[in-house]
């Protein structure tokens, strides 16, 4: 190197420094989250700045083997002409844990620049360690590959776990499935063979970028477990239903045990070799909700708490308010019937709006229902409200409740001209402004002579006369008869569902299709569901809590429905649900599920009537 470069190289290091000194200064402590006792493990503190008196915590705990090692790196890029410079001091311990639990490490303190900085705290769970050799064991029934490469049930399995195996309908269970190793895995091949869950609806968990190996003490012994799979199932009947076993397989390194063949041999070499692996099946039983079910009950199961607020108490005629609930909490959120508000007469009601925030966690769907119930005051006068009641099935205290709002008393003020508009019978008024004054005051009486005619009259007791009588009397008996029969049909609420059925499903079906020239295969495939399992209900007349494939197709079969139908149907549905809870694993077409679902809608019409 000349003095030239020489020369520039250092200007260059002193120019990044520099920049390093102008950054924000960050001092933090890395360990791992999770060490087996009586193994050593690295604890190291970096700081992105020179620095000198780092104060360590008393390591209560743990013993320190070594350290601390210090060392420092710098590293320079250049990124469209701009060059950024990157240094880091390490200060490194090795300690070791001697009994198992959870502990933590106090932040440390540092100096850099004249300041003094402190770090992170870590807490760090201790495992015990193994209780049998983690070395290699043979069992008997592997392939003759597998068993020369040391792989079997001890090292290499996936367990089945679900947090609970007795529920009730619609009680979430969340259900994983959890690789264990003490070999090396290198990947898993798409060759999954996941159950269709039948019985269940699925809500699958997005296991993030952050989804890594870990250790975990199991059986006496301390694996490398990785969650590959986690849903939510919520059962939608009672009995012992069976989630059947899941396949997966996983490619395996492992070491060549060929002899050393001359001394230049130094290096070993490895195999990659495909195991086939099998989640076990597991059966949950699933108890029938309570009898008893208040007429609140609209279908939510889980925990869920209430609130309402409601834009105004004092408005005129003609004016908006809104009523806003919010039901908030943990369940089958997703399921729950929206309450009706009772809205007084006078008030001119809209189909409410129905907005939800929901996030899918470990525990359960949870999040908020916001529905938000527009009414126009079309009277004036005092008003009342009365509570909204929602009723859900507690899965802790194993009971109903029944949540209900507040009583909201509402003054709506006549306008002015509510009144004259009342006393005048006419619908439209002109303004002073549009009244013109004519030419004169005087108008000349015409000089023409009149024509008069004879005015026809009915006289009382002839034919006209009674008609005149009769034929009101007969158009009101049969407005009346006509009234009378909606009403009594309207107050059947399951004759006006089925009456509407057809017409929803019309509607949520031409939502989808819109969601599909979108490409929107989420939301497709959501309203999709939504639009069968409401048209079912209403159309067949099953409650929402008792809604399943199996009563569906009991009824379908009462009503004259065959075989090969309710088979459509139920592969309609499947493949729907597959589609939308496993979208990676789905190859539907969106415009074939679309003609499907119009297809069983229009057999159904053929066959429900």
């Amino acid at each position: 190197m000349n003095k030239t470069k020489f020369f520039y190289t250092i200007i260059f290091l002193l120019t990044g420094l520099i920049s390093i000194n102008a950054e924000d200064i960050v001092f933090r402590a890395n360990a791992p989250s999770t060490v087996v006792a009586g193994r050593q493990f690295q604890l190291s503190y970096t700081i992105n700045a020179q620095s000198k008196d780092l104060r360590a915590p008393e390591f209560v705990d743990f013993d320190v083997i070594a350290g601390p090692y210090t060392s420092q790196s710098t590293s320079v890029s250049w990124v469209n002409g701009k060059h950024t410079t990157t240094f880091e001091q390490t200060y490194t311990y090795t300690l070791i844990a001697n009994k198992e639990g959870s502990y933590s490490i106090q932040p440390a303190t540092i100096k850099a620049n004249g300041e003094t900085y402190s770090s992170n705290g870590l807490k760090i769970k201790v495992l015990p360690p193994d209780q049998q050799p983690a070395a290699n064991s043979q069992q008997g029934g592997q392939s003759n590959q597998t068993q020369s490469s040391g792989i079997n049930s001890e090292n290499l399995f996936v367990r089945t776990i679900v947090d609970k195996k007795n529920v009730y309908e619609q009680e979430c269970i969340s259900l994983s499935y959890r690789l264990y190793t003490l070999v090396d895995v290198t990947q898993l091949t798409p060759n999954t063979k996941m159950p269709d869950f039948e019985g269940f609806m699925k809500q699958e968990i997005d296991l993030g970028s952050n989804n890594q190996l870990e250790l975990e003490h199991y059986n006496g012994r301390n694996y490398q477990a990785i969650t590959l799979f986690q849903t939510l199932l919520y059962p939608q009947h009672s009995g012992d239903i069976q989630i059947p076993a899941a396949t997966f397989e996983a490619i395996v390194r492992v070491r060549n045990q060929a002899a050393v063949r001359s001394m230049f041999d130094f290096f070993d070499t490895y195999t990659n070799v495909s195991k086939p692996l099998t989640a076990p099946a597991v059966t949950i039983h699933v108890s029938p909700l309570p009898a008893g079910k208040p007429a609140s009950f609209l279908g939510g199961v889980g925990q869920f708490n209430i609130a309402s607020t409601i834009s105004t108490t004092n408005l005129k005629v003609d004016e908006a308010i809104t009523l806003t609930l919010d039901i908030k909490g943990t369940g089958n959120l997703k399921l729950i019937k929206t309450p009706a508000a009772d809205f007084p007469e006078g008030f001119e009601t809209y189909d409410p709006k129905i907005t939800n925030n929901f996030k899918t966690t470990s525990q359960g769907i949870t999040g908020n229902k916001k529905i938000e119930y527009l009414a126009i005051a079309r009277a004036g006068g005092d008003y009342t409200i009365p509570p909204i009641e929602f009723t859900y099935f507690d899965t802790k205290e194993k009971t109903y409740k029944t949540l209900r709002t507040p009583t909201y008393n509402i003054h709506v003020e006549k306008n002015n001209n509510s009144e004259s508009e009342q006393s005048t019978p006419t619908v439209y008024t002109s303004n002073k402004e549009d009244i013109k004054t004519l030419n004169s005051d005087i108008r000349y009486i015409t000089n023409n002579q009149p024509k008069l005619q004879h005015q026809s009259s009915v006289k009382i007791g002839s034919v006209q006369f009674w008609l005149l009588y009769l034929v009101p009397l007969i158009f009101a008996i049969i407005l009346f008869i006509i009234f009378r029969k909606q009403i009594r049909d309207n107050a059947d609420l399951r004759k006006v569902k089925y009456r509407h059925a057809n017409k929803m499903v019309q509607k949520r079906l031409k939502t989808a299709y819109q969601y599909m020239k979108s490409e929107d295969k989420n939301r497709f495939y959501e309203e999709i569901l939504k639009a069968l399992w409401t048209y079912l209900s209403d159309k067949l007349s099953i409650p929402t809590s008792e809604l399943n494939k199996e009563n569906v197709a009991e009824t379908l079969r009462s009503h004259g429905a065959t075989d090969q139908l309710i088979d459509n149907f139920k592969q309609v549905l499947s493949d729907a649900e597959f589609a939308q809870y496993a979208p990676a694993q789905s190859d539907h077409d969106m415009q074939d599920m679309y003609q499907k679902a119009s297809d069983m809608i229009e057999s159904m019409e053929d066959i429900v009537k």
